[in-house]
């Protein structure tokens, strides 16, 4: 985990690769709690036999959204700054989802500082989080957050 003294020295950091997370498994078991969690039980998420059969993929995927809802974890195991009084999810530039992630995948973060904007509140970050597949080319999703930090 990169750590950084205050707002000042993130700041500094804009443009660089700020480092990767752990990797992580994604378990059928969790795509199913993510799918109880959001009513979401499309059959290419949570039947293994009818996706392995019928899907594209050759069994079950993640949904983009249980990979994207991973972002704010990746980030906390990348990057800490000392001294916040507050971190605040604000939102997303773009979202994209270029590859599956498909059940009993290993995935990882890696994170980049964009933009440090001054805020009435505070300093409004942009970081672009790119989850990677073990394995695989394809990014499993790229996604531009805004948080802000006081």
């Amino acid at each position: 985990m990169r750590s950084f003294e205050n707002l000042d020295a993130f700041a500094a950091a804009k443009g660089e690769h700020l480092g990767h997370s752990p990797w992580r498994q994604v378990t059928q078991d969790r795509i199913g709690l993510f799918a109880d969690a959001t009513d979401d039980h499309q059959w290419i998420h949570v039947d293994p036999g009818r996706a392995a059969g019928e899907g594209p993929f050759g069994g079950t995927i993640a949904h983009g959204y249980l990979t994207l809802s991973l972002v704010t974890v990746f980030m906390q195991e990348i990057f800490w700054i000392e001294g916040l009084t507050m971190a605040v999810n604000v939102g997303l530039n773009k979202v994209r989802f270029p590859g599956p992630v498909k059940a009993g995948a290993t995935i990882r973060g890696g994170a980049e500082l964009i933009d440090l904007k001054n805020s009435p509140a505070g300093k409004l970050a942009t970081v672009r989080v790119k989850v990677e597949v073990e394995g695989e080319r394809r990014a499993a999703c790229v996604a531009e957050t805004l948080s802000l930090y006081a």
